[in-house]
């Protein structure tokens, strides 16, 4: 589609601030949109927020893969799960008055960390079994399938009768409906609709430059999914979750990370449907697996952290905070390396 490299570039550039927009307008009628429907933040991050937020991750890597590109395609999405967690801690830096984890303390999150270690172990498992498929699809991609549709309903049984309370401190933000929200419910929908597919449209548009950048300039697959068009593809969440911060609805600004990563196990279920030369788990580079052995490596570190919930700590951020940033630093600059 695209021949230039100056207009790949350009593209690029656009199709990224066009999600960032769209990103700081969704967090907004996000927290509206809790309230007015009574999900509350952590349901509506999980079930709406999380999935609209992964479209532009869904749009592009669904498009390399189709296009038989499964370094690329999975890079991108292996890679954004990672720097969504970086965002995460990047929000606790962001929130000053305590530990990010502590204040929103929730059930939920809980169990959407350790409904993520569970989901991203099935992707690298397959990696490890024969390279057998059924009309090009390798058996494990339903089986993720089911275990997200296991695990959400687990975390709406978790949301709606639960059995266990973070305690309350001075520090913890509740979920509080806010009565002064604007607009009217359909109106807000109406608005909330047009801006998921903006980011979805430019989701596509950026992998499409992506490739063409790829191919001209040199830069390996592994490296262009993994970094940039991860990072360019997940500004949805970092917007979104630092606004969400800035007006106070911290649930559902950590719901939304964990809720998006979960949900971005789907994507790459759909990656494998669309891959159409076989197993796209046994074609991908080993280095793919990288990105998803940090990214449970972090959510374990988070899921201590939320149980922990320390108040303060190095810098007036938590110690998985910290711990993340450091994680996340050291494995790019390996990756960078090997490439």
């Amino acid at each position: 589609m695209f021949t230039s490299l100056m207009f790949n570039i350009i593209a690029f550039g656009v199709a990224a601030l066009v999600i960032i927009v769209a990103g700081s307008k969704l967090a907004k009628l996000s927290d509206s949109l809790a309230d007015k429907t009574g999900l509350g933040e952590a349901l509506f991050g999980v079930l709406l927020l999380a999935g609209v937020t992964s479209l532009p991750d869904f749009a592009a890597t669904l498009t390399a893969a189709i296009d038989s590109r499964p370094d690329l395609a999975m890079s991108n999405v292996m890679g954004s799960m990672a720097v969504n967690l970086v965002f995460l801690a990047v929000a606790d830096i962001v929130y000053r008055k305590a530990n990010l984890e502590h204040a929103a303390a929730s059930t939920v999150n809980l169990m959407l960390a350790g409904l993520l270690i569970v989901l991203l172990t099935l992707p690298l498992l397959a990696v490890f079994t024969p390279s057998i498929t059924f009309f090009n699809i390798h058996p494990i991609t339903p089986v993720i399938i089911a275990a997200y549709l296991f695990g959400l309903n687990l975390v709406l049984s978790t949301k709606t009768k639960p059995m266990w309370f973070p305690r309350q401190t001075r520090q913890t933000v509740a979920d509080q409906p806010d009565k002064h929200h604007y607009g009217n419910l359909s109106s807000v929908w109406m608005m909330f609709i047009l801006m998921a597919l903006l980011t979805g449209v430019a989701g596509w548009v950026l992998m499409e430059s992506a490739k063409q950048i790829a191919d001209q300039t040199g830069i390996s697959e592994t490296l262009m999914g993994g970094f940039f068009t991860a990072l360019a593809t997940s500004t949805p969440e970092l917007v979104t979750t630092i606004v969400a911060i800035r007006i106070g609805a911290l649930t559902l600004a950590v719901s939304n990370i964990f809720g998006t990563n979960c949900f971005n196990m789907l994507v790459i279920a759909s990656a494998d449907v669309g891959y159409s030369e076989g197993s796209i788990y046994h074609d991908m580079a080993p280095v793919q697996m990288t990105w998803g052995l940090v990214s449970i490596l972090m959510t374990a570190i988070l899921l201590l952290g939320m149980v922990r919930r320390e108040t303060y700590g190095i810098g007036r951020i938590g110690f998985e905070s910290a711990l993340i940033l450091a994680i996340y630093i050291i494995t790019l600059s390996l990756v960078m390396l090997s490439d």
